[in-house]
């Protein structure tokens, strides 16, 4: 019921908000506003180039030097791992005699950015596959990093840092941030590099990270106002291809260049996002709430326990007895309906704001008003 109560304060609320607008009559509704025009934003932060793209690498390994917190003698594919190594040093030895508890198996990973040349370094991330405690102090022994097509790219090694520590004995432990997974800065030198094609049949292609037609006609219109009627056009929403205008063909980077800094009024559709595991809410600027009437009606159940004493007749050798009788008491208000006409998010957030209202509370008011069928917006769960 303290649903209905906060829908109703709500309503009430916003009803004031539209009645009370500047230069209307009193009591008269107020007309409702407008959508919210977009960001102007550059084509840089909407798009990129179709072929420049980071390519992901990944290897096996093993990381040493580690105080008796590796892995332990149960993992099999770790001492396994360690008699190759020290086969190829022409040292043989069994692989159930080792003691792994200084090495831990790792599983070491990586982005390949694009441009990058013979000789770059790149950050790697080394993650534990064992049952190794901690990586603190280790050091990653050379571990080729493969693409998808199986081809070594790059080559790591060195120090790993966790940003954290694990310590304790019996009994107790501290631990702080995750210590089996740590990162080596510039630990990858590249050993390949990896080539870029931008330009197919004459034509860049620019893939809108969110794909909207309203946005994408509007790089279109300011690609051509740049470069002239039909350099552009679109051949989706995501997808707008531009022809490189003659004598530019060796001045890819300048062309990009100009492209990117030009500024495009974006275009999003209205959404409501929800993450019920924090109680965040963001609306969008363009919700709009359709007129709803919202039913009030307030009804309190109280539970309590009284207490009762039994006095015995004087004389009677009896004792006195307390006892808990529990009493309930209900009381219903009468209903009361509020009308919302044609609210803007800035009403309905303003409304919230003044009730003081919880993240969890809003999410219930949000999620109701729109299975009412008066938001005009998709509410997304995450």
């Amino acid at each position: 019921m303290r649903f209905s109560l906060l829908l109703a304060a709500i309503g009430l609320s916003l009803a004031q908000a539209l009645s009370a607008a500047p230069g209307d009559s009193p009591g008269a509704p107020a007309a409702p506003a407008g959508p919210a025009g977009g960001a102007m934003v550059r084509i840089k932060e909407l798009a990129r180039v179709s072929g420049v793209r980071n390519n992901q690498l990944f290897g096996y390994g093993l990381v040493v030097g580690l105080d008796g917190s590796g892995d332990s003698n149960q993992v099999a594919f770790t001492a396994r791992a360690v008699a190759n190594l020290m086969q190829r040093f022409g040292v043989s030895i069994a692989p159930e005699t080792l003691k792994t508890r200084n090495v831990a198996a790792v599983v070491v990973t990586a982005d390949l950015p694009p441009f990058v040349r013979e000789g770059n370094r790149i950050d790697v991330l080394v993650s534990s596959v064992g049952d190794a405690r901690t990586l603190q102090g280790g050091t990653l022994l050379q571990t080729p990093l493969e693409g998808a097509d199986g081809q070594v790219y790059a080559v790591a090694q060195g120090p790993v840092s966790i940003g954290g520590f694990a310590a304790g004995g019996r009994g107790a432990n501290v631990t702080r941030n995750h210590p089996t997974v740590g990162r080596i800065p510039n630990g990858a030198i590249v050993e390949r590099e990896v080539p870029v094609t931008a330009v197919k049949d004459g034509e860049l292609s620019l893939l809108l990270s969110r794909p909207d037609y309203a946005t994408a006609a509007r790089v279109v219109q300011a690609i051509n106002r740049k470069l002239g009627a039909a350099a552009a056009r679109s051949v989706d929403a995501g997808t707008v291809r531009v022809r490189v205008p003659a004598g530019r063909a060796n001045d890819l980077v300048g062309l990009v260049a100009e492209l990117e800094v030009l500024p495009v009024e974006t275009d999003t559709p209205a959404r409501v996002v929800i993450n019920e595991r924090t109680g965040t809410v963001v609306i969008g600027g363009r919700v709009v709430i359709a007129p709803v009437a919202v039913s009030h009606g307030g009804l309190v159940v109280e539970v309590a326990q009284e207490t009762a004493v039994s006095q015995p007749a004087p004389l009677s050798g009896g004792h006195t007895v307390t006892t808990q009788q529990p009493q309930t008491r209900v009381q219903e208000e009468p209903a009361t309906v509020f009308g919302l006409q044609g609210a803007t998010v800035e009403e309905l957030v303003k409304a919230l704001n003044a009730l003081r209202l919880t993240p969890r509370d809003i999410i219930a008011i949000l999620q109701a008003i729109k299975q009412a069928g008066a938001m005009q917006a998709e509410l997304e769960v995450i």
